[in-house]
């Protein structure tokens, strides 16, 4: 029967993976729409197309438990980046305000990852696992490049906001 319990729990962490990756997708794809700055624009985009990777490497593990992604779970997910998409329609320093959240996202999504790989080795599931280690190395790779950006993203919201930057610091 445990072990029964655990098969279980570690599909709801897949499919919650899953969807937490189908909302970042749509969270990139907002944030990617209103980046002024190149160097940041192009990491978003690259890591949109990991995102992309993530949910299919999501998919396969999903499969190999006879299991398919959660509508529910991926509902709810989108529902938030909705939600998310439509804020920053309206609030200013917009370019700010993403990074920051992109920065927490990136550590929800290490955390989260985290606990998948740890579950995963304890349900005997190396394959889940070492995925749940791949994905967690590309987001913790993603929070230091958006740590390097902080300086520019002020330099950003000030220039937008009116005030004169004499100089920025250029960060990276």
């Amino acid at each position: 029967m445990a072990d029964d319990q655990v098969e279980r729990k570690l599909v709801d962490y897949i499919e919650d993976n899953h969807a937490m990756e189908r909302n970042v997708k749509r969270m990139l794809e907002s944030m990617i729409s209103t980046q002024k700055d190149e160097r940041i624009l192009a990491d978003l985009k690259h890591h949109h197309e990991e995102t992309d990777r993530h949910i299919e490497l999501l998919e396969e593990r999903l499969a190999a438990h006879g299991k398919g992604a959660s509508t529910r779970k991926d509902l709810q997910a989108l529902g938030g980046a909705f939600g998310k998409g439509l804020v920053d329609l309206f609030r200013g320093d917009k370019e700010g305000k993403n990074m920051r959240d992109a920065y927490v996202t990136e550590h929800l999504e290490i955390a989260a990852y985290q606990l998948l790989e740890r579950l995963a080795d304890r349900a005997g599931d190396g394959e889940t696992a070492a995925v749940a280690r791949t994905i967690r190395a590309d987001e913790e790779a993603m929070a230091r490049k958006i740590d390097q950006t902080w300086d520019i993203v002020v330099d950003q919201t000030l220039k937008d906001e009116g005030v004169p930057v004499a100089g920025g610091a250029q960060q990276g």
